[in-house]
């Protein structure tokens, strides 16, 4: 029946998991050492926001006022129409085909010409926009600002940056910054995720009993719970909020479930059926984690809730998910092995009417 469970929960994980495994962050990175923010829009325009996504790799412009509003090109050529038809982009911008790209690497067409007259191309019907605008991140891929450069050790203002717009005939200015801080020291954090892994692992390999096994369980689903409920605020135009926390606890609630079950699986001394859901457990938990590892060795994080408990998070889901794994493996076989085989007890008294052990067969025994 242990098994029958066990196998049951792994085809709900694989169902849960069909969606996007990253939509904690929705689907780019988790972390980095760059942070980005809006300081200000000036004039500000009510029924319409802007904010920077990524740490400043995008940026998303939201009109749901009855006018319209025009963002231009890094050269004040037309590239944007924002309003209450949808988006408008100028086939003639070069700003069209380098914001395409998060380093302006999209290859740009011979007619581009920011004297031509706009060639406007619909490109969503929806009132918002997100683009990589080059003005608020760090274009460079492999190379640190030179202000960093000069001191990692410390938090440094890379870029004061400013974006215009146009709402109707009125001129608006974005501004915003984007800063840069040291990530967190390895000698610090890297042996406090080793010692996550092994404590897990020992749980199952070394614990005189599956208890051990189903605390690291109880563990793992806060932390599921946890990471999922502080899914950040993703682009408007991919999903709403509760949209992206509900796809995010359909994970977490299963981790949940089976560490339910595993905990009081171990208060039942059935150390083969802890074992087995701590693999499973395991497996959903390094689902979460993986693709928001980089969190681990950034100085931010992407996240709705306290920076360290995301970190601490991510850490359980990654080194103890994975420490469960094999942990839950060791489980298996250490109490498979410890079962009763069903063989007949040794020892006291004989069965009444048996022959007594050194009789020999077919003779009746001495009394």
């Amino acid at each position: 029946m242990g098994r029958v469970l066990v196998v049951l929960l792994g085809v709900l994980a694989v169902l849960a998991l069909a969606a996007p495994a990253s939509a904690h962050v929705g689907g780019g990175a988790a972390g980095s050492d760059f942070s980005a923010a809006v300081r200000s829009v000036s004039p500000q325009l009510p029924g319409v926001t802007v904010r920077v996504l990524q740490f400043g790799d995008e940026l998303e412009v939201v009109n749901e006022t009855d006018t319209e509003l025009t963002v231009p090109g890094y050269s004040g050529e037309p590239y944007l129409r924002i309003g209450p038809d949808g988006v408008w982009r100028n086939a003639a911008s070069p700003a069209t085909y380098l914001n395409l790209d998060r380093y302006g690497r999209a290859p740009m067409p011979d007619d581009v010409d920011i004297t031509a007259a706009p060639r406007w191309e619909q490109v969503s019907t929806r009132s918002q926009y997100v683009w990589h605008d080059h003005r608020t991140h760090w274009m460079t891929q492999d190379q640190l600002p030179p202000v960093v450069t000069a001191d990692p050790s410390r938090p440094h203002t890379v870029i004061e940056w400013t974006v215009p717009m146009t709402h109707g005939g009125t001129d608006v200015v974005v501004e915003g910054v984007l800063t840069w801080s040291p990530p967190p020291p390895g000698w610090l954090v890297w042996p406090a995720h080793l010692l996550l892994l092994a404590g897990a692992v020992a749980a199952g390999w070394l614990a005189r009993g599956p208890r051990p096994l189903a605390a690291v369980l109880a563990l793992g689903a806060l932390a599921s719970v946890h990471h999922a409920l502080a899914t950040p605020e993703p682009p408007s135009s991919v999903s709403s909020h509760v949209g992206a926390v509900v796809s995010a606890l359909l994970p977490a609630l299963l981790v949940l479930l089976v560490a339910a079950i595993g905990v009081r699986a171990a208060g039942r001394g059935r150390g083969v059926l802890t074992g087995l859901l701590a693999v499973v457990a395991g497996w959903l938990l390094l689902v979460q984690g993986l693709p928001d590892v980089d969190v681990l060795w950034t100085a931010n994080a992407l996240t709705a809730g306290p920076q360290p408990l995301a970190r601490v998070a991510v850490a359980v889901l990654v080194a103890g998910g994975l420490g469960l794994v094999l942990g839950g493996v060791g489980a298996v076989r250490r109490f498979r092995d410890d079962a009763p085989t069903g063989d007949a007890p040794t020892g006291g008294a004989p069965t009444p009417g048996a022959p007594a052990p050194d009789a020999p067969v077919g003779e009746p025994a001495l009394r």
